[in-house]
């Protein structure tokens, strides 16, 4: 049986980097994706699947949710470790009650938890163009009004993905303020206390 951890957090909250040390730290336990990427690997495959992603991805056009939701099960399934960590998912109340739908009907993965790294907006913001300012590559999305569209889309869906989880006993919040050693010490943690 597989357990996926799904880890949500406003742009510049540090998920995928909390995740991918975790990850690093237990090699032999945990794996960790990020969405974008199981998506671009998929592209690079050149499985059926992929090549239908390559179609909505090069006309820029939003990849529909079922190919977003066969995706993330197909990483799962494929994971080489029974311990799963998909950060930025879900983004949206459509890909929360899919995944819920499919995984209700499924035996081989179980839910372990939703981790919120949870930030103020401010320091999200700082962070992002924190960012933008120290980077000689300067990537096309560390702006302050790409920033707060960014946010909305994040924030706007969370009270409702907040409830769904909480009613269900999944929601784990962690301060995302902190050092990133000792967010990665307390998520990790928490982590091991769950597998």
């Amino acid at each position: 049986m597989k357990k996926l951890f799904l880890i949500i957090g406003a742009p510049g909250s540090g998920k995928t980097t909390d995740a991918s040390i975790i990850a690093k730290r237990h090699t032999d336990k945990i794996v960790h994706y990020s969405t974008g990427d199981m998506l671009r690997e998929e592209v690079a495959s050149g499985s059926e699947l992929g090549k239908t992603i390559e179609s909505f991805i090069s006309k820029g056009a939003l990849v529909p949710l079922n190919i977003i939701i066969d995706t993330i099960i197909s990483a799962i399934n494929n994971a080489p470790v029974d311990v799963v960590l998909i950060d930025g998912y879900p983004r949206s109340t459509e890909q929360m009650t899919a995944l819920d739908d499919i995984l209700a009907n499924n035996q081989e993965i179980a839910l372990a938890s939703v981790i919120e790294v949870r930030v103020s907006q401010e320091v999200a913001k700082e962070r992002i163009l924190g960012r933008a300012a120290e980077s000689e590559v300067v990537r096309s999305d560390d702006s302050v009004e790409v920033f707060y569209d960014r946010m909305k889309i994040y924030t706007d869906p969370l009270a409702e993905i907040q409830r769904f989880y909480t009613e269900k006993n999944l929601l784990k919040v962690i301060d995302g303020e902190r050092t990133l050693e000792v967010i990665v010490d307390d998520m990790d943690a928490f982590i091991q206390s769950k597998i």
